[in-house]
């Protein structure tokens, strides 16, 4: 082998001995149009929902605002062995900030923007409720399963 090449993990070689491209790129999941989509690590030459070597994160799109989430360590990790992130996947991580820890710039910060929690839902108890007591109905047809065995005896 090149002995430049010794650098690279010997996960990045297929069976014939040649540098096989690693992709960070994202895996489509979801319904159709409500896409949801994981970020992962994988061989450039697979398919995109297809086999892939690592799932690094996540990214919800239809969210307000949109959910991200990226495991920065190992985002740093595959960026320093040479994977390179899809256009759509480095805007996604030029926002967490992990582009900018790689590229070594100081005080790269995450822009993302987290949603506020959701406050308890406390039902009103001046109106009446739509639904009966189910203690009512089993009772009933208790009632009326003892009287049909009642008629036949």
């Amino acid at each position: 082998m090149h002995p430049t090449l010794t650098a690279v993990s010997s996960s990045h070689y297929n069976t014939h001995g040649r540098i096989v491209a690693v992709k960070i790129r994202l895996k489509r999941l979801g319904k159709i149009r409500a896409p949801y989509y994981r970020i992962v690590v994988a061989d450039s030459r697979t398919k995109r929902d297809g086999r892939v070597i690592e799932e690094i994160g996540k990214y919800h799109p239809t969210e307000e605002p949109s959910f991200i989430e990226v495991d920065s360590e190992r985002a740093q990790y595959w960026l320093g062995v040479g994977a390179q992130p899809t256009p759509q996947v480095l805007a996604i991580l030029k926002l967490t900030g992990d582009w900018g820890t790689f590229k070594g710039e100081k005080g790269a910060k995450s822009t993302v923007k987290t949603a506020e929690p959701k406050a308890a839902y406390v039902a009103d108890e001046s109106k009446k409720t739509v639904l009966k007591p189910k203690t009512e109905k089993p009772a009933e047809k208790a009632e009326s399963a003892d009287e049909a065995a009642a008629d036949e005896a």
